[in-house]
């Protein structure tokens, strides 16, 4: 029976631009029999698949899980021990806030095989567009990523918080739209300079991509007069001065 199990490719579908998918990724997508994706990943990148592949949407919205993720553990299981060639179709990369450990323990507690093909992820990929880089010689040498969306239930201890206030130059808050105030208060709080520049980038690498440009203790009243739609990175440091000259891509809607 070992031998009858499929195997599953947890795929980056990269940050919502198609031609940002990987050339390994794109070719698991072409080979599977199938493919369960989420909401991020742009639905244009199943046209590439066979027409007789099955599709599985199991998509997520803030506050809204249709599905959850036991059920979407079970999903892929379910397909791999039929013995099909599952993709999992993940926005951005699998390992960056994708629950990807969740759902390969999953499958090795069934023996079921499986390969992780990393992706663009959009804490990277939206600034770029934006014409930020986060990361410059002169400007930042330490980065971080953090997600915003559970800062406030303690995942991020005090020390954490100082660190990340004190001790990172750039730092990509994802999921966090809800929890503006909060994120801006707390790196203010434990140190960080109020004037510190914050862009915020929504849809990034799409033709509805978005960004506004504010300070730390200014942005809630930005966004207040400004509609930023999820999904959206927040990226705070310095570096966001870089995109009044480096700024290249044609966005759909400039404030």
């Amino acid at each position: 029976m070992e031998n009858n199990k499929g195997k599953v490719f947890f795929v980056g579908a990269g940050p919502g631009d198609p031609d940002l998918i990987t050339v390994k990724g794109l070719k698991c997508i072409q080979s599977s029999d199938v493919i369960v994706y989420d909401r991020l990943a742009n639905p244009e990148l199943l046209n590439h698949a066979r027409k007789d592949a099955e599709f599985i949407y199991c998509g997520k919205q803030p506050n809204h899980h249709p599905i959850q993720q036991e059920q979407i553990n079970e999903i892929i299981v379910l397909k791999a021990l039929e013995g099909k060639i599952v993709t999992r179709l993940k926005g951005g990369d699998p390992c960056v806030f994708g629950r990807v450990g969740e759902e390969a323990e999953k499958l090795v507690e069934h023996g079921i095989a499986f390969e992780i093909i990393p992706g663009i992820t959009a804490g990277i990929a939206a600034p770029a567009y934006a014409g930020i880089p986060v990361t410059h010689r002169k400007v930042a040498s330490t980065f971080a990523m953090v997600t915003g969306h559970l800062c406030q239930d303690d995942t991020i201890s005090p020390e954490k918080w100082k660190a990340l206030a004190t001790g990172i130059d750039t730092i990509a808050f994802y999921m966090g739209m809800g929890n503006i105030t909060y994120l801006c208060n707390q790196l203010i709080h434990y140190g960080r300079n109020p004037e510190t520049p914050v862009a915020v980038v929504s849809w990034g690498t799409t033709e509805d991509q978005r960004t506004i440009i504010s300070s730390l203790n200014n942005l809630e009243k930005t966004l207040q007069e400004q509609d930023m739609p999820n999904p959206a990175i927040i990226l705070v440091g310095d570096v966001v001065h870089l995109r009044e000259r480096l700024s290249w891509f044609a966005e759909n809607s400039r404030d």
